[in-house]
């Protein structure tokens, strides 16, 4: 059975789509703690980190940190900050939340975001990405998986 995220992926579910590489992709969440709010999720199903293997680990990792660093730019915080829990979906995925305080990153409670912010935000980020060097990673749609 497919998780929700390898449906988005595969594009039969819609989302927004900051990254995409061979590994991994990031995306929106539709429950943002802020705006900027993505998830970095491996495009292989595993449920949870722990029984990932480590050199993807590492991969998602470091596409987390690339985000983070963008997030910091493009909307002018403190700090970006990771929660990886998974009790939500079982498909392993890495929140990068853009973060001014660890209040920022209370995900109890949050409520589904307004869809046109959650999609501005993301072409802010996409925008940040690009203008880091990354944009061999930035899909050329902003509603797809593929580069």
């Amino acid at each position: 059975m497919s998780s929700i995220f390898t449906k988005i992926i595969a594009g039969e579910i819609p989302g927004n789509f900051v990254w995409a590489d061979e590994q991994c992709v990031a995306i929106t969440t539709i429950e943002p703690c802020s705006p900027g709010h993505v998830m970095v999720i491996p495009r292989l199903e595993v449920d949870n980190f722990v029984d990932a293997d480590p050199a993807l680990i590492q991969h998602l990792f470091t596409v987390a940190q690339t985000i983070g660093k963008a997030a910091v730019s493009a909307f002018g915080v403190a700090r970006a900050g990771i929660v990886v829990a998974g009790f939500d979906v079982p498909h392993l995925h890495i929140h990068v939340i853009p973060a001014d305080t660890m209040g920022d990153m209370n995900m109890i409670g949050v409520k589904m975001g307004e869809g046109e912010a959650i999609r501005a935000a993301a072409l802010r980020l996409r925008a940040a990405l690009v203008d880091g060097g990354h944009g061999a990673f930035v899909p050329a749609d902003v509603s797809a998986a593929a580069l």
